[in-house]
């Protein structure tokens, strides 16, 4: 029977100090350039810790200067693009700053995400930078008694009732220009795919949908609102709901991006997009400019709003007790593609009869 080898344990400071003879102490200002050590010296320590494999305990390191320069990030999904995104322009802004990062994903789960945020704490992380879940309706987790003082920054989903610096979007704004837009088009009867009414992002797009159509003094149809978990399986069954309706929509918001290529597939074969039904989402990715027909949206700029974040945690590491909290709302653009032009679509229809007439 052969034994199993044991795993060599990690090399420290008393074993590069054994191996050449010298005190802990002198290795150790050796590896964090003290000048009291001469170059030879130095040189020959470096070259038995890098034969060792040496590597810095970075938890002891923390506990002696009481920071880890590394920032805790929480997020729904690293697989979505938009928070993919965001971390990065996090990322980008720390590491410039010195700071690692350590991301967690929640999955959407409220559980996870309390667990992800304990565990950040615990390892001793200098900042907390989170977007909430969508099942998260108590924030007891992010609290300062809770976070222990660690400078908390909100992105994206946040929540008003925890007091600290937070980025959010322009939703509202958002959301009135896309309703506006399709008003524009010529649609009349609007629908709105919304998120769970428990999200602040999801009634502050709803807010602006509904003022766009009060100002142009339309209908606000409660059989043409709906509330999701923004899962696709959710998104069919509401637009087939709708269309099912004796008087069907002919334009609908979604307020979730991947939820409006949902509605573009499942509307494949079943009404034309856009001059049956027109359809525009909330969020930006390359996906949107490539599906057939291409998606109207608004561009949230995820990778700005990771940047604004991280800007927030450094400043407020730096401010320390004299930072006062601040919200910094980033604004959207609206981008048109084809899957709301009813107006050109109809001109270009137009045309091409003619152009069959005189051929």
């Amino acid at each position: 029977m052969s034994v199993p080898k044991r795993k060599r344990p990690q090399a420290t400071i008393s074993d590069v100090a054994r191996a050449l003879g010298l005190a802990a102490s002198t290795v150790s200002r050796a590896l964090n350039g003290h000048h009291d050590i001469s170059a030879s010296t130095r040189q020959s320590i470096l070259e038995v810790a890098r034969q060792l494999d040496y590597r810095p305990n970075l938890l002891a390191q923390s506990l002696k200067s009481r920071e880890t320069n590394t920032v805790g990030i929480v997020i729904p999904d690293i697989e979505r693009p938009f928070f993919a995104s965001a971390v990065s322009g996090i990322q980008q802004v720390v590491s410039e700053a010195g700071y690692r990062v350590m991301i967690c994903q929640s999955k959407e789960s409220y559980e996870l995400e309390v667990s992800n945020v304990q565990a950040l704490i615990a390892s001793r992380v200098d900042g907390l930078l989170i977007c909430f879940s969508r099942e998260t309706e108590n924030f007891d987790h992010v609290k300062p008694q809770a976070c222990r003082g660690i400078p908390l920054v909100q992105f994206d989903r946040v929540c008003n009732e925890v007091e600290s610096a937070k980025v959010i979007l322009d939703d509202w704004n958002g959301a009135f220009n896309l309703t506006e837009h399709l008003i524009a088009q010529g649609a009349r009867r609007i629908a709105i795919l919304a998120g769970p009414e428990s999200l602040l992002i999801s009634r502050n797009r709803v807010a602006g949908y509904i003022s766009a159509l009060q100002k142009h003094n339309l209908p606000i149809c409660d059989e043409l609102r709906a509330h999701i978990n923004f899962q696709s399986e959710s998104a069919v069954a509401t637009l087939d709901a709708w269309l099912a309706l004796p008087a069907p929509p002919d334009a609908i918001f979604a307020v979730n991006y991947v939820n409006a290529f949902d509605l573009l597939v499942a509307l494949k074969g079943r009404r034309r997009v856009p001059q049956d039904v027109a359809v525009v989402g909330f969020g930006d990715e390359f996906m949107a400019s490539m599906i057939e027909p291409s998606l109207t949206t608004v561009n949230l700029h995820p990778h700005r709003i990771g940047q604004q974040a991280a800007q927030l945690f450094l400043q407020q590491m730096r401010q320390k007790e004299e930072f006062r909290p601040s919200t910094i709302v980033v604004s959207g653009d609206l981008i048109v593609r084809q899957s709301s032009l009813k107006k050109k679509d109809s001109s270009l229809s137009r045309l091409n009869e003619m152009i069959d007439v005189e051929i």
